[in-house]
């Protein structure tokens, strides 16, 4: 199924094989992606640097700097999600991809029924760390901008059960509904709660006359 023009998503291809290169380049863009190729790690970080992919995908085996150490560079100091392509198919190699945070491997020879799932795949997925990044950040900062949000926060995780992120997102939400702010909504929620508390403990007090 071909990508939409206003949709396409870039792949950043990295192999020293030129033939598979030029085969992973055709199938993707007949899909509707664009590709950038490198036939080395060091050519890889020089794309990036002019252009972040949506996703690259390594070849772990390279001369000079191979896959694996590439992947290291691009955790640390890039955004870029990356797929890892190995000539191993076994459980280890697997294992070692997911320990560097690869968002999907493949195994050669690349099959075109086995690439397409895997890419789309491995872009949603990297779609959602991105989505939780984001979220992590706009949290960060609205936390440090105000103490009310902090406290609300912990209300709602506390009155719902539910985990840090998901309570800010709801916090977010409800301000954009009402169209306010997210901290005039944290101190709303904390007035309420302190009015909640100090009837209940009017109702206690009564109960025991």
């Amino acid at each position: 199924m071909n990508v939409s023009a206003s949709a396409k998503r870039l792949i950043l291809i990295v192999d020293d094989d030129q033939l598979l290169l030029d085969y992973l380049g055709e199938v993707l863009r007949h899909a509707g992606y664009d590709t950038q190729q490198a036939s080395s790690s060091e050519q890889a970080l020089q794309l990036i640097a002019q252009r972040e992919p949506d996703l690259a995908l390594l070849d772990i085996h390279m001369p000079g700097m191979n896959g694996l150490e590439l992947a290291k560079r691009l955790h640390a100091q890039t955004s870029v999600p990356f797929m890892f392509l190995s000539g191993r198919g076994d459980a280890d190699a697997g294992k070692q991809a997911a320990a560097y945070g690869a968002v999907g491997f493949l195994v050669k020879p690349v099959d075109e029924k086995h690439l397409m799932p895997a890419f789309a795949a491995g872009l949603a997925r990297a779609d959602e760390i991105r989505q939780l990044r984001r979220t992590e950040l706009n949290l960060n900062a609205a936390l440090a901008a105000g103490r009310e949000t902090s406290l609300a926060v912990g209300l709602l995780m506390c009155k719902f059960q539910t985990d840090r992120n998901t309570a800010f997102e709801v916090l977010r939400d409800h301000a954009r509904s009402s169209r306010r702010k997210v901290n005039e909504v944290a101190d709303q929620l904390l007035s309420a709660e302190e009015t909640l508390n100090s009837l209940h403990a009017a109702f206690n007090n009564r109960l025991k006359k």
